[in-house]
């Protein structure tokens, strides 16, 4: 098969690179230029575990190319996938639309035979019926059928969810693009992963659905652990007691400063929407979302108790600004939330993260960025856990403690315990819901 990929973002490149990783022959398309210059010498403008070299070999086989130019890229494809940001609409909180209306307006204007035109991006219920209307409306002579296929990658982990997913949702009402998606995704349907083929409101509904039921476990289990602390229970023991039950499951179940990213906020923000759109609200979805901006707040004020109610004149290192480990992603993070706190009230701060300081850099003004934990905690009064990151989990608390000025730690991912922090020399040591 032959695929076009508009958008060489997160979504787009990894899906456009496991497609060729199938065998198809791809081409990820953009408008910058410059993108399509380091994409074609080989440079990953994100960070991906295990992406820059599987986008190397696809590219070594003939099977992968980027251009700028899309009426190349569309001559002779059998599906088109569209793979643009929808970010949250300023002032409404709708998902915007323009870059996914703008691509489909230019394929209307190129495409020159039969393809399948799939939205790949997250959008509202209803938008892939738009896409069929403008483009039929642009060129009533052109024939073409369009899907949904909405995605489910989790950051850091992306190509084993592409390459090994739960489920692939296809929505569409032409047996004909159905048929063009399941040869586009035969290898997976050959290794029995589930396939589910629904009409275009229903894929629509799943992608947004499912993300907020997962942004609601989070904050579920947030609000949990801030009773928990209130009541001398540990969240930890009271998330696997839940978690063994089928019905539940254990993932999603961890407390910490709240979720972040690229889909939880900006995906449940517009379902609220959409509710609001239909007269039908959707009040978990919104006090989740209050919910979780107050988890973050209460982290703030967690960490100002451990500086004596100010954070002036304290020195804070803090261990992790993106919001989760293995990703450069700093969208929506916890930390942009409480390290400008920390600056504003006074404090000097000092980052460390494996991928953030990229974007860190322009989001988070005012600190200082070093190398390593060691280095941010010298001379320190607090050292803040705040990404789980591989190597935060077997720091050396001993040494940590005695680089430290005043020894305290705030854990805010649950790595550690109380007994192990005091043993090693810190006088002060706080978790989430423990």
């Amino acid at each position: 098969m032959r695929i076009a990929m508009i958008g060489t973002g997160y979504v787009g490149l990894v899906s456009g690179v496991c497609f060729s990783d199938f065998g198809h022959e791809v081409v990820c398309v953009d408008k910058d230029p410059r993108k399509i210059t380091k994409l074609e010498a080989g440079e990953v403008p994100i960070y991906e575990p295990g992406l820059d070299e599987l986008m190397a070999k696809n590219v070594a086989a003939g099977r992968l190319s980027f251009t700028g130019d899309l009426a190349g890229a569309l001559r002779d494809v059998d599906a088109v996938f569209i793979a643009v940001g929808t970010p949250t609409r300023r002032g409404d909180g709708h998902a915007d639309l323009t870059y996914v209306f703008a691509a489909a307006e230019e394929i209307a204007a190129t495409l020159d035979h039969y393809a399948v035109v799939v939205t790949k991006s997250t959008v509202p219920v209803g938008t892939n019926r738009k896409v069929k209307q403008l483009v039929r409306k642009a060129r009533p002579d052109l024939e073409l059928d369009v899907a949904s296929n909405p995605e489910f990658l989790r950051e850091g982990a992306a190509i084993d969810d592409f390459m090994r997913p739960d489920r692939v949702v296809v929505g569409t009402d032409s047996e004909r693009a159905a048929q063009v998606m399941a040869d586009i995704y035969r290898p997976l349907f050959l290794r029995d992963f589930p396939i589910i083929t629904t009409d275009l409101e229903s894929a629509e509904m799943i992608k947004y659905a499912a993300n907020a039921f997962l942004a609601t476990k989070i904050t579920f289990i947030n609000e949990i652990a801030a009773l928990c602390e209130r009541v001398g229970a540990d969240v930890k023991q009271v998330s696997k007691g839940m978690g063994l039950d089928g019905r539940i499951g254990n993932k999603f179940l961890h407390a910490g400063p709240g979720y972040g990213g690229s889909c939880f906020p900006k995906d449940t923000q517009a379902l609220a929407r959409i509710g609001q759109d239909h007269a039908v609200p959707q009040r978990i979805t919104e006090a989740v979302i209050a919910v979780n901006d107050a988890v973050k707040l209460r982290m703030v004020e967690k960490l100002r108790d451990l500086c004596d109610g100010s954070f002036n004149g304290k020195t804070v290192a803090v261990l992790g600004v993106t919001f989760k480990p293995n990703t450069d992603d700093m969208r929506e993070a916890p930390a942009l939330t409480i390290v400008p706190a920390l600056v504003g009230g006074g404090a000097k701060v000092r980052v460390t993260d494996p991928q953030g300081r990229r974007e860190g850099e322009a989001l988070l003004p005012g600190v200082i960025w070093v190398e390593d934990a060691y280095k941010a905690v010298n001379k320190a009064d607090l050292v803040v856990i705040l990404t789980e990151w591989n190597e935060f989990r077997a720091l050396d608390l001993k040494r940590l403690a005695r680089k430290m000025t005043v020894p305290r730690m705030a854990d805010l991912r649950n790595i550690y315990n109380a007994g192990d922090a005091k043993r090693a020399g810190f006088e002060a040591y706080d978790s989430v819901g423990r």
